[in-house]
């Protein structure tokens, strides 16, 4: 009688998925020791990763950038395909756009001397949020001004303790509005008096990086951010770039080690039946080559079963957080509280970009004066400036610009309830939108009349010149991933309320190795989890994915004590 492999069934072929895959079948003596496979629900493989084209130019509709190359694995399987140069024009290929256009609604370029101070107090207090701001690198003055910020934003609540001896919940969007607000008062003393149209102004601008914020973190209210997990959050030092031959080249350098059939397309995981003790459950009755059943039994939406001994989840934070929700759920028995309180907790934002091709004719106007890196302020709801005729999911985007220069293909990105309304638009109704609020930037020649009696405190204000007629667009594409049922959002952030805990519970596996007695009666590792949101310094991103990927491969690795599992401080 020949005795069975252990089977590892892992669901999801995007980043995580892939990297388990690779690395279980690539270890030495793996082969002859497990029976692998991958069950991916969609069509394709990559998950949060989409490379297509427009125009002639590569985008990228998920994952975009390798934030910091230093230490970056992505980086280094790109470096190793040659995928950091190609002749196909991509996006932003230039990285992050220097030379930036920063204007007002209604037509008022901001100076300088208007932005800059804004910008670095925004990028100050997310500084000092983050750890990077330290005593002695900044006046004495500036530092209490950004603990004042701290202090005056926490909630007094004697129930809870943070971990740094503050009490009460502390989130991102109430600590920088204090340390506007300190700002402000500050520079009142200061100087006197600080007009209204100057603080309209100023107030407009940062929001502006405000809305940049929570497209980065997919937090659609930075309220709902979590300032404590702020400076647990780990980047890779040098530069962010994208990849020139598009983030898929990863993807698919990952998967061509498989052989073939290992990845099955189209199977959408029903439910997923468990042991979490072995005592009072019925076996199943399937029979494999003369042995009794796996402990693991998959169902799939086309009726078809699957058994396992071990099972890898990459589903998103989305997926699990509907999945627990159903009256029905995913999981039977259901997971344990703790792992479905780190789920609840945790927050899975949207984030969605908007890619909009300029006509021909537009695109030739262009050529030579060059569609700018067009910086969008708008104005706060009380102000009386405020454009009425801008749709108001336009309102908390902040900028709108060419995928690298010269470029016909304009970029803007969404979040939250502003990027899942984008998603129900018609292409019709984005055109509108946006060519109505690049006129009100760009083309509104009815501001030159207002702007010479209508200055800030220093007189730093002026209008754009009308040079440009209505902008036309041909084409319009968006990605969809708040309403993708594979996905049901982008990727997650560590909301108020939860923490770095709920990541490390988000990576336990089942049963937990930590409870001895359910141990005892269960086999083991029967159910592991991987994906960004089980990383708790690398959450949101592809590389934690990746690291999460690789940490579950060893993890089964090394219980069955086969060769090539690696302990790396990432994990």
């Amino acid at each position: 009688m020949v005795a069975k492999k252990p089977r590892i069934v892992i669901i999801g072929a995007g980043m995580a998925g892939l990297v388990a895959a690779n690395k279980l079948y690539t270890s030495p003596g793996s082969k002859e020791l497990f029976e692998l496979c991958i069950v991916e629900g969609g069509t394709r493989i990559g998950g949060r990763i989409l490379t297509r084209e427009l125009a002639g130019d590569r985008i990228e509709m998920g994952a975009t950038w390798i934030h910091g190359i230093g230490g970056s694995p992505i980086h280094k399987i790109a470096e190793e395909i040659g995928a950091l140069d190609s002749k196909q024009p991509w996006e932003h290929k230039d990285g992050y756009p220097k030379d930036v256009l920063t204007v007002a609604e209604g037509g008022f370029v901001l100076d300088p001397s208007i932005v800059e101070p804004i910008s670095n107090l925004y990028r100050k207090l997310m500084d000092y949020a983050q750890g990077k701001l330290i005593e002695g690198s900044e006046k004495k003055s500036e530092v209490e001004h950004y603990r004042t910020a701290t202090n005056k934003s926490y909630k007094k609540n004697s129930s809870t303790s943070s971990s740094n001896g503050y009490y009460g919940e502390l989130s991102i969007g109430s600590f920088l509005r204090k340390g506007l607000d300190g700002y402000w008062n500050e520079e009142e003393k200061i100087k006197g008096y600080l007009s209204s149209s100057r603080k309209s102004l100023e107030e407009a601008v940062f929001t502006m990086y405000e809305n940049s914020e929570r497209a980065h973190t997919s937090a659609g209210d930075l309220s709902n951010l979590d300032y404590n997990a702020e400076s647990e959050y780990r980047e890779f030092p040098d530069e962010e770039i994208t990849i020139a031959k598009g983030y898929l080249s990863i993807i698919e350098s990952l998967a061509s080690v498989l052989p073939a059939g290992l990845i099955q397309l189209g199977k959408k995981v029903k439910k997923i039946e468990w042991k979490a003790e072995a005592e009072g459950l019925i076996p199943s009755m399937e029979m494999e080559n003369g042995h009794g059943s796996r402990p693991v039994k998959l169902h799939f939406d086309d009726g078809s079963i699957l058994t396992a001994d071990h099972v890898i989840v990459t589903v998103s934070l989305g997926v699990l957080k509907a999945g627990i929700r159903d009256e029905l759920g995913m999981f039977s028995p259901p997971l344990p509280s703790f792992k479905t309180d780190a789920i609840s907790r945790l927050g899975f934002g949207i984030v969605n970009k908007l890619f909009l091709e300029l006509s021909p004719t537009q695109d030739q106007e262009f050529k030579n004066k060059k569609f700018p890196n067009l910086q969008m302020a708008f104005y706060p709801p009380d102000s009386k400036l405020r454009q009425q005729e801008i749709p108001w999911w336009m309102r908390r985007t902040a900028s709108l610009c060419p995928i690298y220069k010269n470029s016909s293909v304009l970029l803007s990105w969404f979040a939250g309830q502003e990027a899942l309304e984008l998603e129900s638009l018609k292409d019709e109704e984005i055109i509108n939108g946006v060519s109505t609020t690049i006129s009100s930037f760009l083309c509104n020649s009815q501001t030159q009349k207002v702007v010479n009696s209508q200055k800030c405190s220093n007189g730093n204000v002026k209008s754009m010149e009308n040079s440009h007629g209505f902008i036309k667009f041909s084409r319009v594409v968006k990605s969809k991933w708040g309403t993708d049922p594979l996905f049901m959002g982008s990727y997650s952030y560590v909301a108020v309320g939860s923490g770095g805990h709920d990541l490390d519970s988000m990576a336990e596996p089942l049963p937990t190795i930590s409870d001895s007695c359910v141990a005892a009666k269960s086999p083991p590792l029967q159910i592991l989890f991987a994906g960004e949101a089980t990383h708790r310094t690398h959450y949101s991103t592809t590389h934690g994915a990746y690291f999460s990927g690789e940490r579950e491969a060893n993890r089964l690795l090394k219980h069955y004590n086969c060769g090539g599992f690696s302990e790396m401080l990432h994990y």
